[in-house]
């Protein structure tokens, strides 16, 4: 199914939509890093819809010294899809998360 045509107004508004999305999601992973809040509350925001959308990877990589490589080890072993948002994770996916943060 193709996509629809939008008009130069609607393209404009999915943008500026988009951009603030991304800024939002931006802005959580700084207070992430910066310690204004804690990956295990960000993990427990479902209905948040800049929390739910998030990376789980992208936001475990906000954490100070954890880059892409310690993340995907974490996240293998943990098994949890690379590509799995806060939203898609499983009750144990979740648990497993929280609890390997809260030692």
């Amino acid at each position: 199914m193709p996509l629809p045509k939008l008009t130069p107004e609607e393209q404009q508004a999915a943008l500026a939509k988009a951009a603030a999305a991304r800024t939002a999601r931006a802005e959580l992973r700084k207070k992430v890093k910066n310690g204004q809040i804690k990956v295990t509350q960000v993990l427990q925001m479902t209905e948040d819809p800049v929390a739910a959308k998030i990376k789980v990877s992208s936001l475990l990589e906000s954490l100070p010294g954890y880059g892409k490589a310690k993340v995907a080890k974490l996240m293998e072993e943990l098994n949890i899809d690379p590509s799995r948002r806060v939203k898609g994770l499983g009750e144990v996916q979740r648990k497993a998360i929280i609890d390997y943060f809260s030692e």
